[in-house]
């Protein structure tokens, strides 16, 4: 299942909070839509972001390294993904 984390990507806090959960990335996206607009500020700003758990979680849980993966396993990755940020 697709969840929205906190994350707010400090090496010293590697257990992320789980903020909701879906079955759809779609709802997921939608959802960390909501949450920007709510907090009115950028995804990156928000310390926010969807991720792909296999093992049963609710809101409010934690998970930490290895329980989840930025994509789905087969997941179709877009293009703009795959690409460094950097020239």
């Amino acid at each position: 299942m697709y969840a929205l984390i906190y994350d707010e990507h400090q090496l010293d806090r590697p257990n992320k909070k789980v903020i909701s959960i879906h079955k759809k990335r779609e709802t997921a996206e939608a959802a960390l839509k909501d949450r920007m607009k709510k907090l009115g500020r950028s995804v990156t700003d928000c310390n926010t972001r969807i991720v792909w758990v296999e093992k049963k979680i609710r809101s409010g849980d934690t998970v930490g390294p290895g329980e989840y993966e930025t994509w789905r396993p087969g997941e179709a990755v877009p293009l703009g993904e795959m690409l460094a940020d950097s020239d």
